[in-house]
């Protein structure tokens, strides 16, 4: 959510306003790499993240219960890769953490931003949902390949991989996971370097 605040200073009649914005934490295609979802998990704790959401493709269902080290106050959400297999075994696992698995596609509106999140296995559906000028974020992965473009008023968003050996390309060599800010509508990519 954004609040504004205004405040009123009495002694001088002056208002102030400020702006608070959430800070959402973006990874994808763990694949079982416990070591960079470890670090990924420090990151957004570090910066203090309200929101994390997982855009598939995480393996095994016990990857997905590191994230109940994420700090108390940070939501855990996430949507169906092509190679998450194990589904009852991730639906177990995001509900012994208090997580929102929300299956082949998700939607959640934060700060009057409306995000679609899908893994992207299927090019076709992606497509049309980016085109379909609805979202104000989509969120995917699937690619193992970092992605910022706009189309219209939607602004896509895919980390790449979150996994140390995936990365296909010298553009995405390292591993990354990405900071939204909302309100202000502005991201940057966080490396997963090597030493985690």
């Amino acid at each position: 959510m954004i609040f504004l605040y205004l405040l009123l200073n009495t002694k001088n009649k002056t208002w102030r306003c400020v702006f608070i914005v959430m800070k959402i934490g973006i990874i994808s295609d763990s694949h079982d790499d416990i070591i960079n979802v470890k670090h990924a998990i420090r990151i957004f704790n570090e910066y203090e993240v309200n929101y994390v959401i997982h855009a598939g493709d995480y393996i095994y269902p016990g990857i997905v219960l590191e994230f109940k080290n994420l700090k108390k106050n940070i939501k855990f959400v996430g949507v169906l890769g092509n190679n998450d297999g194990e589904k009852i075994g991730l639906v177990k696992s995001f509900t012994t953490i208090a997580g929102e698995l929300k299956g082949d596609f998700g939607e959640l509106k934060l700060d009057d931003e409306l995000f679609g999140i899908y893994h992207g296995t299927n090019d076709e559906i992606k497509k049309s949902l980016i085109l379909a000028n609805y979202y104000d974020i989509f969120i995917c992965g699937h690619t193992h390949k970092k992605d910022n473009n706009k189309i219209n008023r939607t602004q896509i968003l895919n980390p790449g991989s979150a996994h140390r050996n995936l990365q296909n390309d010298d553009v995405n060599k390292i591993a990354s996971v990405i900071i939204y800010y909302t309100g202000v509508q502005k991201y940057e990519f966080i490396e997963l370097d090597k030493s985690g």
